[in-house]
């Protein structure tokens, strides 16, 4: 069995209490909320601004609109069914019923595959 040998004044010696305490639990706290804090602003606020972008985009499609879906697949819209489903000609004679939340984006009137957006 192996054996520490332990010097008692080493256990002994201990600092010295600092003057006024420890800054209480304002001192730990605070600076656990601001960065909570500078985290919500930098990185859940865009992303909540862009999802509200995002949903206004998929509500406002309406009939006639040419959209973009997250799958690469360019259609027309002909029918808005209901809140949750459209229906797409993406050929002659090819009609097909998908999610609004499919859509990545509405194309404008015009604006062909590859375009780049003006700033």
């Amino acid at each position: 069995m192996l054996t520490i040998p332990l010097n008692p004044l080493f256990l002994a010696e201990a600092a010295p209490a600092a003057p006024g305490g420890t800054g209480g639990l304002g001192g730990m706290f605070l600076p656990m909320i601001i960065v909570i804090g500078i985290f919500y602003f930098m990185m859940m606020r865009p992303q909540q601004r862009k999802e509200k972008e995002r949903r206004a985009m998929i509500d406002s499609v309406k009939s006639g609109d040419r959209i973009l879906f997250s799958g690469g697949i360019f259609g027309t819209v002909t029918n808005a069914k209901d809140p949750y489903t459209l229906v797409v000609k993406i050929a002659d004679n090819v009609k097909i019923e998908v999610a609004r939340g499919a859509v990545a984006k509405v194309m404008d009137k015009g604006e062909k595959f590859g375009d780049k957006p003006e700033k």
